[in-house]
Protein backbone atom coordinates (compact mmCIF):
# COMPACT_ATOMS: atom_id res chain seq x y z
CA UNK A 1 0.00 0.00 0.00
CA UNK A 2 1.12 3.62 -1.03
CA UNK A 3 -1.16 5.49 0.84
CA UNK A 4 0.67 7.04 3.92
CA UNK A 5 -1.32 6.30 7.02
CA UNK A 6 -0.64 9.61 8.88
CA UNK A 7 -3.18 12.39 10.30
CA UNK A 8 -3.98 15.34 8.57
CA UNK A 9 -2.04 18.13 10.12
CA UNK A 10 -3.83 20.39 12.63
CA UNK A 11 -1.58 23.21 11.63
CA UNK A 12 -2.10 22.53 7.76
CA UNK A 13 -5.98 21.90 8.07
CA UNK A 14 -7.80 23.35 10.37
CA UNK A 15 -9.99 20.35 12.85
CA UNK A 16 -13.31 21.53 11.50
CA UNK A 17 -12.28 21.26 7.98
CA UNK A 18 -11.90 18.21 5.71
CA UNK A 19 -13.37 14.87 6.11
CA UNK A 20 -14.28 13.52 10.01
CA UNK A 21 -12.12 10.29 10.13
CA UNK A 22 -10.81 8.67 13.98
CA UNK A 23 -8.13 10.96 14.88
CA UNK A 24 -7.67 12.79 11.38
CA UNK A 25 -6.69 9.29 10.09
CA UNK A 26 -6.52 8.12 6.13
CA UNK A 27 -10.15 6.33 5.32
CA UNK A 28 -9.70 3.31 3.54
CA UNK A 29 -11.84 0.47 2.12
CA UNK A 30 -10.69 -2.47 4.04
CA UNK A 31 -7.86 -3.66 6.94
CA UNK A 32 -5.45 -5.21 4.09
CA UNK A 33 -2.25 -4.50 5.40
CA UNK A 34 -2.81 -2.98 8.84
CA UNK A 35 -1.93 -3.04 11.80
CA UNK A 36 -4.92 -1.89 13.89
CA UNK A 37 -8.31 -1.02 12.00
CA UNK A 38 -10.45 1.49 13.49
CA UNK A 39 -14.12 1.39 12.88
CA UNK A 40 -17.69 2.56 13.93
CA UNK A 41 -20.34 0.33 15.08
CA UNK A 42 -23.45 2.64 14.50
CA UNK A 43 -26.33 0.34 16.17
CA UNK A 44 -27.96 -0.06 19.25
CA UNK A 45 -30.50 -2.52 18.77
CA UNK A 46 -29.47 -3.80 21.96
CA UNK A 47 -30.38 -0.82 24.26
CA UNK A 48 -33.10 -1.22 27.00
CA UNK A 49 -33.10 2.34 28.11
CA UNK A 50 -31.86 5.41 26.04
CA UNK A 51 -31.75 4.34 22.51
CA UNK A 52 -29.16 7.20 20.57
CA UNK A 53 -25.55 5.37 20.71
CA UNK A 54 -26.02 4.05 17.19
CA UNK A 55 -24.99 8.18 16.72
CA UNK A 56 -21.84 7.28 18.46
CA UNK A 57 -19.43 6.86 16.20
CA UNK A 58 -19.97 9.67 14.08
CA UNK A 59 -19.57 12.13 16.83
CA UNK A 60 -16.24 10.09 17.86
CA UNK A 61 -15.21 11.21 14.94
CA UNK A 62 -15.65 14.37 15.40
CA UNK A 63 -14.41 14.77 18.57
CA UNK A 64 -11.51 12.63 17.60
CA UNK A 65 -9.94 15.33 15.82
CA UNK A 66 -8.86 16.83 18.52
CA UNK A 67 -6.37 13.76 19.20
CA UNK A 68 -2.36 14.84 17.98
CA UNK A 69 0.43 12.24 17.05
CA UNK A 70 1.97 11.49 20.27
CA UNK A 71 1.14 10.65 23.91
CA UNK A 72 2.06 12.73 26.23
CA UNK A 73 3.41 10.85 29.00
CA UNK A 74 4.67 7.60 27.28
CA UNK A 75 5.91 9.19 24.21
CA UNK A 76 4.17 6.59 22.57
CA UNK A 77 3.81 7.66 18.59
CA UNK A 78 0.80 5.02 17.09
CA UNK A 79 0.93 6.10 13.91
CA UNK A 80 4.26 6.13 13.24
CA UNK A 81 4.68 2.82 15.13
CA UNK A 82 2.13 1.11 13.33
CA UNK A 83 0.01 1.16 10.25
CA UNK A 84 -3.50 2.49 11.74
CA UNK A 85 -6.29 3.55 9.56
CA UNK A 86 -9.95 4.28 10.10
CA UNK A 87 -11.83 1.06 7.81
CA UNK A 88 -15.52 3.19 7.94
CA UNK A 89 -18.49 1.84 9.51
CA UNK A 90 -19.47 -1.62 9.72
CA UNK A 91 -22.69 -2.53 8.22
CA UNK A 92 -25.60 -3.23 10.22
CA UNK A 93 -29.62 -3.53 10.43
CA UNK A 94 -31.27 -1.16 12.92
CA UNK A 95 -34.27 -2.94 12.54
CA UNK A 96 -33.00 -6.86 12.49
CA UNK A 97 -31.17 -7.76 15.82
CA UNK A 98 -29.94 -11.04 14.94
CA UNK A 99 -28.80 -9.71 11.45
CA UNK A 100 -27.41 -6.70 12.94
CA UNK A 101 -25.39 -8.62 14.65
CA UNK A 102 -24.25 -11.33 12.15
CA UNK A 103 -23.15 -8.36 10.24
CA UNK A 104 -20.72 -6.81 12.85
CA UNK A 105 -19.56 -10.33 13.59
CA UNK A 106 -18.88 -10.22 9.65
CA UNK A 107 -17.38 -7.23 9.69
CA UNK A 108 -14.90 -7.62 12.51
CA UNK A 109 -14.26 -11.26 11.26
CA UNK A 110 -12.88 -9.35 8.12
CA UNK A 111 -10.68 -7.28 10.39
CA UNK A 112 -9.07 -10.49 11.88
CA UNK A 113 -8.60 -11.90 8.69
CA UNK A 114 -7.01 -9.38 7.78
CA UNK A 115 -4.45 -9.56 10.26
CA UNK A 116 -5.39 -6.35 12.01
CA UNK A 117 -6.08 -5.96 15.29
CA UNK A 118 -10.07 -4.53 15.62
CA UNK A 119 -10.85 -1.02 17.91
CA UNK A 120 -14.66 -0.16 17.41
CA UNK A 121 -16.30 2.59 18.54
CA UNK A 122 -20.54 1.47 19.25
CA UNK A 123 -22.72 1.78 19.50
CA UNK A 124 -24.10 -0.14 22.52
CA UNK A 125 -22.55 -2.73 24.78
CA UNK A 126 -24.31 -5.40 22.68
CA UNK A 127 -21.92 -4.85 19.82
CA UNK A 128 -19.22 -6.24 21.52
CA UNK A 129 -20.52 -9.98 21.48
CA UNK A 130 -20.79 -9.92 17.71
CA UNK A 131 -16.81 -8.33 18.35
CA UNK A 132 -15.95 -11.77 20.17
CA UNK A 133 -17.20 -14.27 18.42
CA UNK A 134 -15.20 -12.91 15.61
CA UNK A 135 -11.99 -12.63 17.68
CA UNK A 136 -12.33 -15.95 19.60
CA UNK A 137 -13.39 -18.31 17.02
CA UNK A 138 -10.19 -20.23 17.82
CA UNK A 139 -9.90 -20.31 21.28
CA UNK A 140 -11.64 -18.78 24.44
CA UNK A 141 -9.90 -14.52 25.42
CA UNK A 142 -9.54 -13.13 28.18
CA UNK A 143 -11.74 -9.75 28.93
CA UNK A 144 -10.68 -6.43 31.00
CA UNK A 145 -14.09 -4.83 30.97
CA UNK A 146 -14.81 -0.92 32.51
CA UNK A 147 -18.32 -0.77 33.31
CA UNK A 148 -20.67 0.54 35.58
CA UNK A 149 -22.95 -2.74 35.04
CA UNK A 150 -21.42 -6.17 34.88
CA UNK A 151 -23.83 -6.94 31.56
CA UNK A 152 -23.89 -11.01 32.65
CA UNK A 153 -28.08 -10.46 32.97
CA UNK A 154 -30.02 -13.73 31.82
CA UNK A 155 -32.77 -11.93 29.80
CA UNK A 156 -35.18 -9.00 29.31
CA UNK A 157 -38.85 -8.60 28.94
CA UNK A 158 -39.62 -12.57 28.78
CA UNK A 159 -37.05 -14.83 27.51
CA UNK A 160 -35.46 -11.82 25.34
CA UNK A 161 -30.95 -12.96 25.64
CA UNK A 162 -29.87 -10.49 23.55
CA UNK A 163 -29.50 -6.38 24.74
CA UNK A 164 -27.21 -4.66 26.04
CA UNK A 165 -27.13 -5.98 29.42
CA UNK A 166 -26.56 -9.54 28.75
CA UNK A 167 -23.51 -10.08 26.16
CA UNK A 168 -20.97 -10.88 28.22
CA UNK A 169 -23.32 -13.74 29.42
CA UNK A 170 -23.56 -15.04 26.31
CA UNK A 171 -19.88 -14.60 25.35
CA UNK A 172 -19.24 -17.25 28.60
CA UNK A 173 -21.91 -19.54 27.28
CA UNK A 174 -20.79 -19.96 23.92
CA UNK A 175 -17.28 -20.56 25.11
CA UNK A 176 -15.88 -17.08 23.76
CA UNK A 177 -14.09 -15.83 27.19
CA UNK A 178 -12.48 -17.89 29.61
CA UNK A 179 -14.75 -16.35 33.07
CA UNK A 180 -11.55 -17.12 34.97
CA UNK A 181 -9.75 -14.27 32.84
CA UNK A 182 -12.38 -12.14 33.19
CA UNK A 183 -12.17 -8.88 35.41
CA UNK A 184 -14.99 -6.13 35.28
CA UNK A 185 -13.87 -2.40 37.12
CA UNK A 186 -15.95 0.03 37.87
CA UNK A 187 -19.52 -1.96 38.99
CA UNK A 188 -21.79 0.44 40.96
CA UNK A 189 -25.52 1.45 41.18
CA UNK A 190 -28.79 -0.39 41.97
CA UNK A 191 -29.53 -3.97 40.76
CA UNK A 192 -32.77 -6.23 39.94
CA UNK A 193 -31.92 -8.42 42.72
CA UNK A 194 -29.85 -9.50 45.94
CA UNK A 195 -28.22 -11.80 44.15
CA UNK A 196 -27.87 -10.07 40.01
CA UNK A 197 -24.53 -10.72 40.40
CA UNK A 198 -23.86 -14.01 41.79
CA UNK A 199 -24.21 -16.24 37.96
CA UNK A 200 -20.83 -13.88 37.27
CA UNK A 201 -19.06 -14.79 40.57
CA UNK A 202 -19.81 -18.57 40.20
CA UNK A 203 -18.08 -18.30 36.85
CA UNK A 204 -15.25 -16.90 37.89
CA UNK A 205 -15.52 -13.40 36.87
CA UNK A 206 -13.50 -11.02 39.29
CA UNK A 207 -15.73 -8.34 39.72
CA UNK A 208 -14.17 -5.01 41.71
CA UNK A 209 -16.56 -2.65 42.54
CA UNK A 210 -16.53 1.20 42.51
CA UNK A 211 -16.16 1.12 46.42
CA UNK A 212 -13.20 -0.82 46.46
CA UNK A 213 -11.65 0.75 43.27
CA UNK A 214 -11.93 3.85 45.65
CA UNK A 215 -10.20 1.98 48.84
CA UNK A 216 -7.12 0.34 46.66
CA UNK A 217 -6.63 3.11 43.94
CA UNK A 218 -5.96 2.58 40.05
CA UNK A 219 -2.21 1.00 40.11
CA UNK A 220 -3.11 -1.87 42.47
CA UNK A 221 -6.59 -2.48 40.93
CA UNK A 222 -4.77 -2.57 37.19
CA UNK A 223 -1.95 -5.07 38.92
CA UNK A 224 -4.61 -7.21 39.40
CA UNK A 225 -6.31 -6.70 36.64
CA UNK A 226 -2.98 -7.67 34.30
CA UNK A 227 -2.53 -10.92 37.06
CA UNK A 228 -5.91 -12.39 35.74
CA UNK A 229 -5.90 -11.76 32.28
CA UNK A 230 -2.11 -13.06 32.39
CA UNK A 231 -0.39 -13.49 29.19
CA UNK A 232 -3.05 -14.83 27.33
CA UNK A 233 -5.04 -13.11 24.66
CA UNK A 234 -6.97 -10.40 26.14
CA UNK A 235 -9.73 -8.38 24.96
CA UNK A 236 -10.42 -4.78 26.13
CA UNK A 237 -14.16 -3.45 26.35
CA UNK A 238 -14.78 0.29 27.71
CA UNK A 239 -18.11 1.32 28.61
CA UNK A 240 -18.06 4.90 28.76
CA UNK A 241 -21.11 4.65 31.18
CA UNK A 242 -18.08 3.49 33.98
CA UNK A 243 -17.32 7.03 33.40
CA UNK A 244 -19.09 9.21 36.05
CA UNK A 245 -21.88 11.31 34.12
CA UNK A 246 -21.39 14.99 35.62
CA UNK A 247 -17.91 13.88 33.02
CA UNK A 248 -19.85 11.77 30.43
CA UNK A 249 -23.31 12.32 30.32
CA UNK A 250 -23.73 11.15 26.94
CA UNK A 251 -25.02 7.61 27.89
CA UNK A 252 -27.91 4.98 27.74
CA UNK A 253 -27.86 4.37 31.06
CA UNK A 254 -26.28 6.67 33.70
CA UNK A 255 -24.76 5.71 37.24
CA UNK A 256 -23.40 8.27 39.37
CA UNK A 257 -20.33 7.69 41.07
CA UNK A 258 -18.20 6.73 38.39
CA UNK A 259 -14.51 6.95 37.42
CA UNK A 260 -13.23 10.45 36.78
CA UNK A 261 -12.30 10.70 33.21
CA UNK A 262 -8.33 11.30 34.72
CA UNK A 263 -8.16 7.99 36.67
CA UNK A 264 -10.05 5.99 32.96
CA UNK A 265 -6.87 7.05 31.52
CA UNK A 266 -4.43 6.05 34.16
CA UNK A 267 -6.26 2.55 34.07
CA UNK A 268 -6.29 2.38 30.34
CA UNK A 269 -2.28 3.25 30.49
CA UNK A 270 -1.68 1.04 32.98
CA UNK A 271 -3.26 -1.68 30.32
CA UNK A 272 0.23 -1.74 29.06
CA UNK A 273 2.33 -5.02 28.26
CA UNK A 274 -1.58 -7.33 28.38
CA UNK A 275 -1.60 -9.14 24.91
CA UNK A 276 -4.46 -7.50 23.33
CA UNK A 277 -6.33 -9.07 20.40
CA UNK A 278 -9.31 -6.33 19.78
CA UNK A 279 -10.75 -3.48 22.02
CA UNK A 280 -13.70 -1.30 22.00
CA UNK A 281 -15.36 2.11 23.26
CA UNK A 282 -19.46 1.52 23.67
CA UNK A 283 -22.52 3.29 24.82
CA UNK A 284 -21.54 6.83 23.64
CA UNK A 285 -25.45 8.40 22.94
CA UNK A 286 -25.06 11.62 21.49
CA UNK A 287 -28.39 12.81 21.85
CA UNK A 288 -28.07 13.28 25.85
CA UNK A 289 -24.57 14.58 25.44
CA UNK A 290 -23.72 18.13 26.40
CA UNK A 291 -21.36 20.34 24.73
CA UNK A 292 -19.91 16.94 23.07
CA UNK A 293 -17.91 16.27 25.91
CA UNK A 294 -18.76 12.22 26.13
CA UNK A 295 -18.11 11.74 22.93
CA UNK A 296 -14.90 13.90 23.56
CA UNK A 297 -14.19 11.12 26.52
CA UNK A 298 -14.70 8.38 24.31
CA UNK A 299 -12.24 9.51 21.51
CA UNK A 300 -9.85 10.22 24.13
CA UNK A 301 -10.00 7.02 25.66
CA UNK A 302 -9.98 5.28 21.88
CA UNK A 303 -6.74 7.52 21.79
CA UNK A 304 -5.30 5.98 25.08
CA UNK A 305 -6.22 2.09 24.07
CA UNK A 306 -4.89 2.69 20.78
CA UNK A 307 -1.70 3.74 22.37
CA UNK A 308 -1.18 0.90 24.36
CA UNK A 309 -2.61 -1.50 21.20
CA UNK A 310 0.29 -0.23 19.56
CA UNK A 311 2.83 -0.97 21.89
CA UNK A 312 1.17 -4.66 22.06
CA UNK A 313 1.76 -5.07 17.99
CA UNK A 314 5.25 -4.00 18.47
CA UNK A 315 6.06 -6.20 20.95
CA UNK A 316 4.96 -9.46 18.91
CA UNK A 317 7.09 -8.43 16.28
Amino acid sequence: MDIPLQQVDAAVVPRFAGIASFMRLPVLGSAEGLDIAMFGVPWDGGTTNRAGARHGPREVRNQSSLMRSTHHVSGVEPFAMVRVADIGDLSVNPIDLADGLKRIENGVAAVVAAGALPLGIGGDHLTTLPALRAVARNRPVGLIHFDAHSDTNDTYFGDNPYTHGTPFRRAIEEGLLDPKRVVQIGIRGSIYEPGEHSWAKEQGIRIIYIEEFAARGAEAVMAEARSIVGNGPTYVSFDIDSIDPSMAPGTGTPEIGGFTTREAQQMVRLIDGVDIVGADVVEVAPPFDVAGLTALTGATIAFELLCVMAKSVRMRR
